[in-house]
C-alpha cells in the first residue's frame, strides 16, 4: 500500500487524544485508536465500582462544564465515558479517528540533527519526520503514514500491566489457582467478577486505588456466612482520605491554592523565594500534620497497622492520595477485608507466602500493581528515541510536560500528573497548539533540560515516590509559565482574594480571545 500523508498524527484516544483533536482541529489530524471507542482507561481499565476520585467540576474541559456540576457525589466511569463522548460529538472531533487502529511501529525519516545547544525548530516542516504504521484489528492489514508532527497521548495506564519479578520457581505457574492482573479483571462483567470472588479466597497484591476498591467488590460478593474473606498484600502504605474535609474545612485549602501552594518549592523561584520558601517550611509540614492527625481520629488506621510513616504530603506529592469508599472499613469491621503487611512475596502451589515464612492459602490472586506506561513507548519508538524516554531518574523527560527536547517534532500528553489530569492534559494542547502555529518559540534545547532538571529535582526534594512526574505541589506555578509562554494573563480570578484563597480550575482556563 502507498503510504498516506498528513501534517500531524495523533496516537491514542483517551482524554489526552480527545483534547490534541479538538485543540489541533485546524490541520485535520489523523487519530489512531487501537480499540472500539474513545475513553481510554476510562473505558478499558474500570470496575463496576471505578469512580472519579475529585468532583465534577474539578474534571471538566474549560469549553464544556458537566450538566451537574454542582452535584456533589463522584460520577461513575459511566458517566465520565458518555461526558467524554459528548465533547468529542459536541466539538465534532470523532471525524479524525481511526478505531480498531494499533500503531505498531514508528521510523524517524526526518533529515535535520537535533543539537544539545541549538534551537527547536518548526513543528511543521512541510517534509515527513515520522513513518507511522497501523495495524487494522479487524482486517489485519498495515498501513504506512507519513506525518511532520506525532503526539503521542497512548498515557501511563492500561495495555502493559507490570508484573513483579519472582524467584525462580515461585512465580504463578506455580500456584493451582487462577491468577489476573486488574487489566483482565476490568474486562470481566458483574456477573463474571462476582461468580471469580464468591466463596473463594481472594488474595489482592496492592494498596493503592483500584485495589482498594477491588477489595471492597470482594467483600461485597463473598457476604453471608459462607462468604471469605479477601486479603489485601500491602507492600507500601499510602494515606488515604475519606472525603474532601479536613477537621471541616475544604481540602482544597492545603493544596490548591495560591496562597497554599506559595509555601511549597516551584522552578525558578529565585534565591529570595528559595530562602522564604525555607523559613515557612514548618507551615508546610503543620498543615501536613493537620491532615495526618484528622485521617488518625476518623480513619482506623492503627487499628489495621495501615499508618504510614511517611507524611502525608509526600504521597499529595507524587499524587497517590486515595480516596476511600465509604464502606472499606465497614467491610474491614466485619472481617470481609483483611490485612497482611510485607515487602517480599511469592507463589506456591496453595496461594502466596511471605518473607516471615507465613503462607496464606487462596483460590484466586490478582495482582492490582499497576503499569508500565513506558514500555508502551518504547515498543513502537525506534532508536536512539527509545533510549531517551527516561532519564536515569525513573521519569520521562518533558518540557511542560509535553516537548521532549531531543526527540524532534514528537510531543507527550498525559504522561504528566497533577490533581486533575483532565485539566494538565487540555492546557498543554492549547499550548501545543499555539506552537504548532508558530504563536511563539520554545527555548533552546539547553534550557528545556534545565527547566526539566529543576522540576525533577523539586519532585524528589518533595516525595520519595517522585518517579510519578507529579506536579500538584505547584500546579499553579506550571500552569502559570504556561499561560506566560503562550501570551496569557498570569492571574485567571477576578479578585485578588479569590487568587489567593479560591481554587483553581479549567473554568480558570477558558481560552482567551
Amino acid at each position: 500500500m502507498a503510504i498516506i500523508r498528513s501534517k500531524i498524527g495523533i496516537i491514542g484516544g483517551g482524554i489526552s487524544g480527545i483534547a490534541a483533536a479538538k485543540q489541533l482541529a485546524k490541520y485535520d489530524p489523523m487519530v489512531f485508536e487501537a480499540t472500539e471507542c474513545v475513553g481510554g482507561v476510562w473505558k478499558h481499565c474500570s470496575y463496576r465500582s471505578t469512580k472519579l476520585q475529585t468532583p465534577r467540576c474539578d474534571y471538566e474541559f474549560s469549553d464544556f462544564p458537566w450538566t451537574q456540576r454542582d452535584n456533589t457525589n463522584f460520577p461513575t466511569y459511566e458517566e465520565i465515558l458518555d461526558y467524554l463522548y459528548s465533547y468529542a460529538k459536541h466539538f465534532d472531533v470523532l471525524k479524525f479517528f481511526n478505531f480498531n487502529s494499533k500503531v505498531v511501529e514508528i521510523k524517524f525519516v526526518g533529515d535535520r540533527e537535533m543539537n544539545y545547544f541549538g534551537e527547536y525548530g518548526s513543528l511543521l516542516t512541510g517534509n515527513p519526520v515520522w513513518e507511522v504504521a497501523v495495524r487494522n484489528n479487524q482486517s489485519q492489514t498495515l498501513q504506512w503514514y507519513a506525518f511532520d508532527f506525532v503526539v503521542m497521548c497512548t498515557g501511563k495506564y492500561g495495555d502493559i500491566p507490570n508484573i513483579p519479578n519472582f524467584p525462580q520457581k515461585k512465580g504463578p505457574k506455580e500456584f493451582n489457582g487462577q491468577v489476573l492482573h486488574t487489566l483482565d479483571y476490568s474486562k470481566l462483567d458483574q456477573e463474571a467478577s462476582t461468580k471469580l470472588m464468591k466463596g473463594k479466597k481472594v488474595v489482592v497484591v496492592g494498596y493503592k486505588k483500584s485495589a482498594i476498591d477491588l477489595a471492597v467488590e470482594c467483600a461485597e460478593a463473598n457476604q453471608g456466612p459462607e462468604g471469605q474473606p479477601c486479603t489485601m498484600v500491602v507492600r507500601t502504605l499510602h494515606w488515604t482520605v475519606p472525603h474532601y474535609s479536613i477537621w471541616g474545612l475544604p481540602f482544597y485549602l492545603f493544596y490548591s491554592t495560591r496562597s497554599s501552594q506559595f509555601l511549597h518549592e516551584r522552578p525558578n523561584q529565585g534565591l529570595f523565594r528559595t530562602l522564604l520558601c525555607h523559613m515557612l517550611s514548618p507551615m508546610r509540614k503543620a498543615a501536613s500534620k493537620l491532615i495526618e492527625s484528622y485521617l488518625e481520629w476518623k480513619l482506623p488506621l492503627e487499628k489495621y497497622g495501615l499508618k504510614p510513616e511517611h507524611p502525608f504530603e509526600e504521597d499529595y506529592a507524587s499524587c497517590q492520595m486515595a480516596i476511600l469508599p465509604e464502606n472499606f472499613f465497614t467491610e474491614a469491621d466485619k472481617g470481609k477485608i483483611m490485612f497482611k503487611r510485607t515487602s517480599k512475596w511469592w507463589f506456591w502451589e496453595g496461594g502466596v507466602e511471605f518473607e516471615d515464612n507465613t503462607k496464606l492459602e487462596a483460590d484466586v490472586v490478582i495482582l492490582a500493581t499497576g503499569f508500565d506506561g513506558k514500555k508502551k513507548i518504547k515498543a513502537i519508538l525506534p532508536d536512539p528515541f527509545r533510549s531517551l524516554v527516561e532519564f536515569p531518574s525513573g521519569m520521562i523527560p518533558l518540557y511542560r510536560g509535553t516537548i521532549h527536547p531531543l526527540i524532534p517534532n514528537m510531543a507527550f500528553v498525559g504522561y504528566l500528573e497533577s490533581v486533575s489530569n483532565l485539566h494538565s492534559a487540555e492546557i498543554r494542547c492549547i499550548w501545543l497548539s499555539r506552537l504548532v502555529d508558530d504563536l511563539f518559540k520554545l527555548p533552546s534545547v539547553e534550557k528545556m533540560l534545565e527547566q526539566i532538571t529543576q522540576e525533577m529535582e523539586i519532585m524528589k526534594r518533595t516525595t520519595r515516590f517522585y518517579k510519578r512526574n507529579c506536579i500538584s505541589t505547584f500546579s499553579i506555578n506550571h500552569s502559570d509559565e504556561i499561560c506566560q509562554e503562550m501570551g496569557w494573563q498570569v492571574w485567571r480570578k477576578t479578585n485578588w482574594l479569590a487568587e489567593a484563597f479560591s481554587p483553581y480550575n479549567s473554568q480558570d482556563y477558558a481560552e482567551e480571545k
